[in-house]
């Protein structure tokens, strides 16, 4: 495709979709216009210092139509990241999952279907459900799907609802599945961000059930580039898995955080396990790596958690307002 001239981003004052802005404004001339609906997850912080000239901010809901539609017709091109995404929630209340994981795309979709518009939509790894530790096997393009909560089964209906519409009405879309993020700006009730930040306040970071449960961790800032990757060269009706070789149990991240951050490596505690816990999440990329060229920053996964860590020790002021009621919202459920 031509170069990027102008990209509407959903959900891009969100962690991930933020980084994804600030990577467009770096390294493209686009003008960016962010949708957000601003709920406790999104950060204009994390768009504050962008020059004003490259990045409008739109406050709007993903699934109210007469929001979406116009906004579509005046961008050749979107990139779909408003999601609600955090598992524990979508266990407490899945409306708001189904509203905006499902209902939202489907609007999305039939706004960029009017317009002629290409999309390129943002899922993850877990609608594929998970691996058992001992399976050498990894997540392909080609795994079935078989999500295991309400957040992954409503990413999973996004996804069915994108490629219908590719198939049925020839909407120019392309899907990636990206294993789990980590870096700035990401809000505290996640778990790299949360155990940093209990270190931080001087507790002792909480880990689910024995803590053998594995991740593929990736830096948002290499999932930024690799969507620029799909956005430009993918082909359309294709999905692409993005994963950065970053697999580790959770019990390695937090040793790798407490070293990092000077204390004993063994200075955690384990709680009651999740329900419905995935066990190992692991992607292979080498499709888009072989078709689009694309190679990770941060093979060092140590040095992405050491830059996290920094991050968040240097931005207290922007974590802190949030820390008080993500852990009391954990405590009422013992976790």
């Amino acid at each position: 495709m031509p170069g990027l001239q102008s990209v509407l981003v959903t959900g891009g004052a969100g962690f991930i979709g933020s980084a994804f802005v600030r990577h467009v404004v770096e390294h493209t001339p686009a003008h960016v216009t962010v949708l957000d609906k601003l709920t406790y997850a999104a950060s204009p912080a994390a768009l504050a210092d962008l020059p004003s000239e490259r990045v409008d901010l739109v406050e709007g809901d993903v699934a109210d139509p007469e929001v979406v539609e116009p906004l579509v017709a005046e961008h050749g091109t979107v990139v779909h990241l408003a999601a609600e995404s955090h598992n524990d929630n979508s266990l407490d209340d899945p409306e708001p999952f189904i509203r905006t994981n499902v209902v939202g795309t489907y609007v999305l979709l039939e706004a960029v279907r009017k317009a002629d518009a290409r999309l390129h939509h943002v899922s993850t790894d877990e609608v594929y459900g998970d691996l058992a530790l001992d399976d050498p096997k990894r997540f392909t393009e080609d795994t079935p799907y078989r999500p295991s909560s309400p957040y992954s089964a409503a990413k999973a209906g996004s996804d069915h609802l994108v490629r219908a519409w590719v198939r049925s009405f020839g909407v120019r879309a392309t899907i990636s599945n990206c294993s789990n993020n980590y870096g700035p700006w990401q809000h505290v009730e996640k778990f790299i961000p949360r155990q940093i930040t209990e270190v931080l306040e001087g507790r002792r970071p909480r880990v689910y059930g024995n803590g053998r449960q594995v991740r593929d961790w990736i830096h948002t800032d290499d999932h930024s580039s690799a969507l620029l990757a799909i956005l430009e060269r993918g082909r359309i009706g294709e999905t692409y898995l993005v994963g950065a070789d970053g697999e580790r149990t959770n019990l390695e991240i937090v040793r790798s955080l407490l070293r990092i951050m000077g204390r004993p490596e063994h200075d955690y505690e384990l709680v009651a396990d999740r329900a419905g816990h995935d066990q190992r999440y692991a992607i292979e990329s080498g499709k888009l790596r072989l078709e689009l060229g694309w190679q990770p920053r941060y093979a060092d996964l140590e040095q992405g958690l050491a830059d996290t860590v920094a991050w968040y020790t240097e931005h207290r002021e922007w974590w802190a307002p949030q820390k008080a009621a993500t852990e009391a919202a954990y405590a009422a459920k013992g976790m």
